[in-house]
């Protein structure tokens, strides 16, 4: 995947496929986007493709916390929030969703690069 055919989902700060410094790139990338913990986990600096399954799982998840929260916050809320306050929160939850959902297009852009590197190295043995 050269540079021109690099998708708008793909994040900034990855260096491209190909590229010496791709998976360590992608590694530090990815480790911004899931829970600090996940760090400790060698198998998981070892394995990219490991790291951005549990990525996808990770933001996938939050996304669905997101769009769930928007689905029941009206009615869970009312009687607790004021309504200009409840509008605000909604538009939390939209905004955030959307931020979330662009982001697991990107982690889900980089989880298929990295399969694909790892399956090129298999297939080199």
């Amino acid at each position: 995947m050269s540079d021109q055919s690099l998708t708008p989902d793909w994040p900034a700060s990855v260096h491209p496929p190909g590229a010496d410094s791709f998976e360590q790139t992608a590694l530090v990338w990815l480790f911004d986007h899931v829970p600090a913990d996940y760090r400790l986990h060698g198998v998981l600096r070892r394995h990219p493709v490991a790291l951005s399954r549990l990525a996808r799982q990770y933001v996938s998840a939050a996304l669905e916390a997101a769009r769930e929260g928007y689905r029941t916050a009206r009615v869970d809320l009312r009687e607790h929030l004021p309504p200009h306050a409840l509008d605000q929160v909604m538009n939390a939850y939209l905004n955030e969703g959307q931020r979330t959902a662009a982001l697991l297009r990107s982690i889900e852009t980089v989880d298929t690069a990295l399969r694909e590197a790892a399956a090129g190295r298999a297939d080199d043995t």
